[in-house]
């Protein structure tokens, strides 16, 4: 992800804002060129109107901007007019002095022009020639300094394009194995419920069974009308956890006992949907289940400043039970989860308390849902 980052900070480029961009840049310099040649006059002690410096100024610079827009546009269709090779270079080589010998035609032409309208002006400038090697030389250095630009900010552009389209494929990739995580999820979870519906049944446990089958409903109800990832608020990601504690202590009866505070802000809070709940599961499966005499699952959440903090704690059979072997795929796929949702703003820490038993601690930033 860092050399996304990176390339992240490459700035926008946008065709249209860098037209912009050389227009204005041409009428200033066209402004200013005629400002020089009205002051030129002025030494002179000649005084005419400044519309013909305007007209002078104007053809010299205001002749790239269609230019500039011309190569932009061939740039945009036929990509490799911006691609440096020496096939290339000749052939702008070329077309330079062609446009060159073109734009000084014209501005010959302009000079005339203005000379015959405004003799004042005409006096100085008749005679003033734009066809000597220093002219054709700046014309050169122009066409070389534009096209030098637009190959530069059309790169730039492809490069902005390319990472667009990284960045769209990498979400793509992201969401449709976060999707296959989360259906990798949800049927464990299912599984291991049927497997307690099977064992109530056998026993003769019909009521049991029928209060399973109604939390197992609400939680199926609630899973259904969720599209994987997504956020919710804990509120609702609690009633999720207290139907599959229900579902739990039909199974283990007297021996689990659920402990769960949350706090009213910690309720608005958003978390990723089944964040909590495959914690829960392993704690009953793995610190509870092989315990005789059962035991105690603590759920606390709460916001600590701007982080919504999490913890699961139960007082099983704790680093000498099955839980060393492994936290399964719902522990696996909660920390997956994190890092996808929260990449590198959040805390997953489990471990064996002095106490004895299981604690699992998730910090992630807090947030409110957006009416």
């Amino acid at each position: 992800m860092s050399e996304v980052n990176n390339d992240a900070r490459i700035l926008p480029v946008k065709p249209g804002a860098a037209l912009v961009v050389v227009s204005l840049v041409a009428g200033i310099l066209s402004i200013v060129t005629a400002r020089e040649c009205h002051l030129n006059l002025e030494a002179h002690g000649l005084y005419a109107s400044f519309l013909p410096s305007l007209l002078y100024g104007s053809v010299i610079w205001g002749w790239w901007v269609p230019f500039t827009a011309l190569l932009w546009h061939f740039a945009t269709r036929w990509p490799i007019v911006l691609k440096p090779s020496v096939r290339m270079i000749s052939g702008n080589l070329g077309l330079a002095c062609a446009l060159a010998a073109t734009h000084l035609f014209f501005l010959q032409r302009t000079v005339y022009f203005a000379s015959a309208h405004w003799p004042t002006w005409g006096r100085h400038y008749a005679s003033h020639g734009v066809r000597d090697p220093e002219h054709f030389g700046l014309e050169i250095v122009l066409y070389g300094f534009i096209y030098g630009m637009c190959a530069f900010l059309h790169s730039r552009m492809q490069t902005q394009h390319a990472l667009i389209q990284k960045l769209k494929v990498e979400q793509q990739l992201t969401q449709a194995h976060l999707k296959a995580l989360q259906m990798q999820m949800e049927p464990h979870f299912l599984f291991n419920t049927l497997n307690a519906l099977a064992s109530l049944v056998a026993q003769g446990r019909n009521r049991e069974a029928s209060k399973t089958l109604e939390h197992l409903d609400t939680i199926l109800r609630t899973t259904l009308r969720r599209r994987a990832p997504e956020k919710v608020p804990f509120a609702e990601e609690l009633r999720v956890i207290e139907s599959y504690l229900a579902i739990q202590q039909v199974r283990f009866a007297h021996r689990l006992q659920v402990k769960i505070e949350a706090t009213p802000e910690a309720m608005e809070g958003l978390i990723p949907c089944f964040l909590l709940q495959p914690i829960v599961e392993n704690a009953i499966q793995h610190g509870i289940a092989p315990m005789e005499r059962g035991g105690l699952i603590e759920t606390s959440v709460k916001r600590v400043g701007e982080t919504l903090w999490m913890q699961v704690r139960d007082n099983g059979s704790g680093p000498d039970g099955s839980l060393t072997k492994g936290h399964g795929i719902g522990m696996q796929n909660t920390k997956e989860r994190l890092a996808y949702f929260y990449p590198n703003m959040h805390k997953f820490q489990a471990v064996s308390p002095v106490g004895g038993g299981y604690e699992v601690t998730i910090q992630i930033p807090y947030e409110r849902m957006v009416v």
